[in-house]
């Protein structure tokens, strides 16, 4: 067993634990009716979403085996099909990060930092967040950490200032990676997320083709919530990807299929933990086995 499918096992333990409750291990015929309410209603419980749900149910029913088997065909088939990320196509490769408060954003783009810098890249970070002194320094602390290099000006400076000028520098130094950090915006503050489409439209000006892909972290706990975050910024951001946090912390690991299935966007991270190795790429059929139990308590 591969050391990120253990850990991330481990992680979702919460979710599995509770979808086993109401998941029968039996064949998909031997089901009645209201055990395959059950599992609907365990989906549901589990923050898969009603819709799909109820979709994931009506396409188990059609397959053969066990019923988790069938669920897990299932979930696999509707994960759309994601490229891996070329970071190496462009240099620098321009990210931008965006999110609401309390998502875990901040430490998510120190430990991005830090897996590119183990990969090889010379990487420079913009800390965009500049209405928050405090996640400014922990940045740095991550950044210090990770071996890459940051860009920040005083408290409360404008935030387009701020990755305008990372990214110049990045051109001029020549770096691998530029990730660029900005406030959490509540999606509901039309004034914050006018400043955002600001901040990649300054990107864009600075360097033609930037940014490169748009990352929004989101935090797995906060069930339904996280669909309206996505909704939101992406019209305005253009989210390219997703970053799923926190997974550990609840009972509603189904968030990351109903993301997965509502939007289109790959999953390219999900977290599981505080520590640096707890946030892991996505795989679909790692995290599909690690969701659903083996078998019924």
């Amino acid at each position: 067993m591969s050391s990120f499918f253990s850990r991330l096992k481990q992680g979702l333990a919460r979710s599995r634990d509770s979808l086993a409750q109401l998941m029968p291990g039996g064949s998909v015929d031997a089901l009645s009716e209201e055990e395959w309410l059950d599992i609907e209603d365990g989906l549901i419980m589990a923050d898969c979403g009603g819709e799909l749900s109820g979709s994931l149910v009506q396409q188990a029913r059609k397959r053969r085996g066990s019923s988790i088997e069938a669920l897990q065909a299932s979930m696999l088939a509707m994960i759309p099909d994601s490229k891996a990320v070329q970071i190496d196509a462009q240099k620098p490769f321009v990210l931008l990060v965006v999110g609401v408060n309390g998502t875990g954003k901040t430490t998510t783009i120190g430990k991005l930092a830090t897996l590119f810098v183990q990969q090889g890249k010379s990487v420079l970070v913009g800390a965009g967040d500049t209405f928050r002194a405090a996640a400014v320094d922990q940045l740095a602390v991550w950044v210090e950490r990770a071996g890459a290099d940051m860009v920040r000006q005083h408290d409360g400076a404008d935030p387009a200032s701020v990755a305008y000028d990372t990214v110049q520098r990045g051109l001029a130094k020549a770096y691998d990676v530029i990730i660029i950090d900005t406030a959490g915006r509540v999606q509901t503050d039309r004034g914050l997320m006018d400043e955002l489409a600001k901040v990649r439209r300054v990107i864009n000006k600075a360097c033609p083709d930037a940014p490169h892909e748009v990352w929004q972290v989101v935090d797995g706990g906060t069930g339904q919530n996280a669909v309206v975050q996505v909704e939101k910024f992406r019209e305005v951001a253009g989210t390219t990807g997703l970053i799923v946090t926190k997974l550990d912390g609840s009972g509603k690991g189904g968030i990351v299929l109903q993301l997965s299935h509502s939007f289109g966007l790959p999953i390219r991270y999900v977290g599981v933990g505080e520590a640096l190795e707890d946030l892991m790429p996505f795989d679909a059929e790692d995290f599909v086995r690690s969701l659903l139990p083996e078998h019924s308590l």
